[in-house]
């Protein structure tokens, strides 16, 4: 059983959002230009593992080990974080970023509090605004598909991961934190940290062309600080999402705001079902894409995405 941290009861005031079904992209306005066209595809790069990939977590010592479940208790005060949509054929990669005060107590506070993948819709969207509402900061990072076919998925999911620590930092500036923001550890879902190569490409700013899509949203989701912080100390956990509360409040806080992003781009992406499937290579996504082809939101290098060519029509047979 996932380990709780017990404390008195505190309420941040963070800024609420309407995180349920389509709750979260109803209001954005109907007939908006879409994006500028993405980048000619191309091919994707494999970064290998810098050294010291596995950076260690101060207070308990881990890199990217199995879990020891008696231990995560050291992890009160840290900013959980994980990602959604990883395996998706379509749409953005979904990073959120959370944080709590060390005496934080999940179980009342939270109650039912679990990984995202274990929990049903509706209970998903009520956690996921408890998460907003009582969080000490909170932050949203995303990777598009134009950038996933760019860098590979698994650098994207560091992006992801980095631009919602980023949003983080950005929200614990306007809380009145000295800048540059002083970060706790960051524990992160899986079996790897992310990279500093990938920090530094975020730490840069927030590219127009990665904004473009956010026009569908009804509030701005990502953000920058004033002053971008350092890359903290790490420690990646396996099966963290069920371990370890703020992960879980992560993996609730990214399914549910990309399931948002899904189910409304749906209405501008019509016939393959994406608010059904939210992108996941089922039965009805991939007869869809045979039947229509890709369109502007799927990851043309992931298989099964694009029809394989056949002899015929390599060589413009009849």
């Amino acid at each position: 059983m996932p380990r709780r941290i017990h404390g008195p009861r505190r309420n941040s005031g963070a800024l609420k959002l309407h995180l349920s079904g389509r709750g979260l992209l109803e209001n954005a306005a109907t007939g908006t230009p879409l994006p500028p066209e993405p980048p000619p595809e191309q091919e994707a790069r494999a970064e290998a593992s810098p050294p010291g990939f596995q950076v260690r977590c101060p207070p308990c010592g881990n890199g990217a080990l199995q879990p020891e479940a008696g231990r995560h208790g050291d992890h009160a005060g840290h900013i959980g974080i994980d990602e959604a949509g990883r395996g998706c054929l379509a749409g953005p990669v979904v990073a959120a970023a959370a944080l709590f005060p060390s005496s934080f107590d999940f179980s009342a506070e939270l109650p039912g509090l679990d990984d995202s993948k274990r929990l049903k819709p509706a209970k998903r969207a009520a956690l996921a605004a408890l998460v907003i509402e009582k969080a000490t900061a909170y932050g949203m990072g995303f990777s598009w598909q134009d950038e996933i076919d760019e860098v590979n998925i698994l650098n994207a999911t560091f992006r992801a991961m980095s631009r919602a620590v980023l949003a983080l930092a950005r929200r614990m500036e306007k809380a009145g934190n000295p800048r540059p923001v002083a970060l706790p550890p960051l524990v992160v879902d899986g079996n790897k940290v992310i990279p500093q190569k990938q920090w530094r490409a975020c730490a840069r700013g927030l590219e127009a062309k990665r904004l473009a899509w956010e026009q569908f949203f009804p509030v701005p989701l990502s953000g920058f600080p004033d002053v971008a912080p350092a890359l903290p100390a790490q420690c990646a956990v396996v099966d963290g999402d069920a371990l370890i509360p703020a992960v879980s409040a992560a993996s609730v806080l990214a399914k549910t705001v990309r399931d948002g992003i899904m189910t409304r781009l749906d209405t501008v992406y019509s016939g393959y079902g994406f608010a059904r499937h939210m992108g996941y290579g089922t039965k009805e996504h991939l007869r869809a894409l045979a039947e229509k082809g890709p369109c502007r939101l799927h990851r043309v290098t992931f298989r099964g995405v694009k029809p394989r060519e056949t002899t015929a029509v390599i060589l413009k047979l009849p």
